[in-house]
């Protein structure tokens, strides 16, 4: 099966905040977590992708980078997005269609809109996703702190299909990259 990591707005300004955002809900958690992805990925193989968010830190700077303590494997590929989805007016659709990707894991940054467009964008479009539960984060809104936010969506992403293809929640420690969505199927 081929498969890939999909790492999402990781960039330093986002996760650390700025004088208009605040940091990130668990950040150290969260980089910690996103490295164990990447080690896993690279020792089996599996390509990683980020896509960066150009609203972030004006599209330049350090701030624009993924987080310098993020391990970006040097053969990682990157598309840059100027929309909440990373599939609207990218590449990103296309390089996983040419791939013959059928299984995406994702992680990264903010839940309620990026993360959130991504997964349903993902299943819509052919592909089964597992959605690292500890591995995305946001910062609170008017409404909701950031802990209900990402616990909310866990719930809600963990079973989301669209017939053919669907998305599931996991923790890190699984192992996440042996996707359990046929076992559904069945």
């Amino acid at each position: 099966m081929n498969q890939t990591l999909l790492i999402i707005d990781t960039q330093q300004e986002l996760i650390d905040g700025n004088l208009e955002e605040r940091t990130v809900l668990n950040k150290d958690q969260l980089i910690r977590n996103i490295n164990i992805l990447i080690k896993q990925a690279t020792e089996s193989g599996i390509p990683v992708v980020f896509v960066r968010d150009s609203d972030v830190a004006d599209g330049k700077g350090a701030g624009f980078q993924v987080h310098d303590q993020i391990n970006v494997p040097a053969d990682a590929l990157f598309f840059d997005k100027a929309a909440t989805n990373c599939f609207h007016g990218t590449g990103l659709l296309n390089h996983l269609k040419s791939q013959e990707i059928e299984h995406i894991v994702m992680a990264g940054c903010k839940t309620q809109h990026c993360i959130d467009s991504a997964v349903r964008t993902a299943t819509i479009n052919g592909f089964d996703v597992t959605l690292a539960g500890d591995a995305h984060s946001t910062t609170d809104s008017d409404s909701l702190s950031a802990e209900q936010i990402i616990n909310h969506h866990n719930e809600t992403l963990h079973g989301h299909y669209n017939i053919e293809h669907f998305s599931m929640v996991r923790n890190t420690t699984e192992d996440l990259f042996h996707p359990l969505h046929d076992s559904y199927r069945e």
